[in-house]
């Protein structure tokens, strides 16, 4: 979607003819969304409004605002990477009208006053929803933890360390006592660092044709069994990050099993590529953590997504200055970009291909992400929701040309992909932007 323009008309919206798809309350056909003073007034047959601005949905698909529960906006002290106003331009054109940001900026998110600033921050540009998600311990270092109920007063929605596992496991099962009894979910980045200290790729063919040090795939999966069992025994919900391997997606379904109450993600890197589709050379904007894996790796994952195991689709959106990027793959940072590529890759690699029917995508897209985060409110178009929604042209073919990007990132390993489906307009609070 290009640079949006703002239209905010003092009088009702009438979205009409389009094909309105909502898990959360399983419409899904023809109908016309009417939206009064932000909210969904209705969702029925020729609607009758003659007051609203009508607004012509042919061949467009209507949904509940696509929330993105995994990225990295870098403000406050990394702007050169990212702000807040170019991450929330990205995620506007990406389709998205909710993301909720981690903790791990130049100034780490670990006390009020830079929960405040975010919520502030986001409120002064006005485009999508931007959420903080504050760190579990002061600086992100694992030793102490760091004023949750002061966190989520000020506006946090979750907790994370993202980038670093809680090694300690009696710190980590006293955060997860703590959060549960503020209504906070923790979100996990399990990774034992032992295991994957001073590597840079997955093992498999590209590390042994480039050399480069592996992350043992264990990394992970011993990181997502111990923080699965210290949870469940509590029984403490738990959200798994960035989900890569087998093991790791077959953990989660043994705990679900079980009744444990946990939830697991996957990006789109991982369930677009392996291993044995990297081009074989030094290219950083392939580098992420964790890293891509084997195609089996990536079979599993897709199996998580089509039988509910990952319940939820989030970008780990991350970018970085092409400087960076284009150092030695060694020294480069880990990440790469994903809001503005992420609904294509998803509609593109598991709608049209099979693995997900397009009600599926939406629930994972939207519906719930909100339901993980405790936003009652959004991820759905029941009447009385705020008015969220995102536009979708399942037709629309288009190439990733990271130029384009609103992003201030251009890491992405999606260069000139060709890609179908894309979002041409979204309404956050019932004003709407679009081409």
């Amino acid at each position: 979607m290009p640079s949006p323009k703002i239209e905010s008309p003092p009088k009702p919206l009438l979205l009409t003819n389009g094909t309105v798809v909502d898990p959360a309350t399983g419409v899904d056909g023809r109908f016309d969304v009417l939206i009064r003073d932000g909210r969904i007034a209705a969702v029925d047959k020729e609607i009758e409004a003659p007051d609203a601005q009508v607004v012509d949905c042919a061949g467009l698909h209507i949904v509940p605002g696509l929330i993105d529960i995994h990225v990295h906006l870098r403000e406050p002290g990394l702007e050169g990477k990212e702000t807040i106003a170019t991450g929330a331009a990205a995620a506007l054109r990406g389709g998205f009208t909710t993301i909720a940001c981690k903790a791990n900026t130049g100034q780490f998110i670990d006390n009020e006053a830079a929960v405040e600033y975010i919520v502030s921050e986001s409120k002064r540009v006005g485009l999508v929803n931007v959420l903080p998600i504050a760190a579990v311990t002061k600086e992100l270092a694992g030793g102490n933890i760091a004023p949750l109920r002061e966190l989520r007063a000020a506006g946090a929605v979750a907790l994370s360390d993202d980038g670093h596992p809680i090694e300690q496991p009696g710190l980590l099962l006293n955060s997860l006592r703590y959060a549960r009894d503020l209504g906070l979910l923790v979100i996990s980045h399990a990774e034992d660092e032992g295991l994957s200290a001073g590597g840079v790729i997955s093992a498999g063919a590209y590390a042994v044709t480039t050399g480069l040090p592996i992350i043992l795939k264990e990394a992970e999966e011993v990181g997502t069994e111990r923080d699965l069992l210290i949870a469940a025994r509590a029984g403490i919900p738990l959200h798994i990050d960035h989900v890569s391997t087998a093991r790791s997606v077959e953990l989660i379904r043994h705990a679900k099993a079980r009744g444990f109450d946990v939830s697991g993600e996957a990006a789109p890197h991982h369930f677009c590529l392996d291993q044995s589709m990297l081009p074989v050379e030094f290219n950083a904007r392939i580098k992420m953590n964790p890293p891509i894996r084997s195609a089996e790796d990536r079979r599993t994952v897709i199996e998580g997504l089509t039988d509910g195991t990952l319940e939820i689709i989030a970008s780990d959106h991350a970018p970085h200055t092409m400087s960076e990027k284009d150092r030695p793959f060694a020294q480069a940072p880990f990440g790469i970009v994903g809001l503005e590529t992420m609904l294509g890759l998803t509609l593109t690699h598991l709608v049209e291909a099979g693995h997900l029917s397009f009600s599926q995508a939406v629930e994972k897209l939207s519906t719930n992400p909100a339901k993980r985060l405790g936003l009652t409110d959004r991820g759905t178009l029941a009447p009385g929701a705020i008015a969220d929604i995102t536009l979708i042209d399942r037709a629309a073919r288009w190439t990733v040309q990271p130029e384009e990007f609103a992003s201030k990132g251009r890491n992405t390993p999606f260069t000139d992909w060709e890609l179908k489906g894309r979002a041409v307009g979204v309404v956050i609070g019932g004003k709407l932007y679009r081409d």
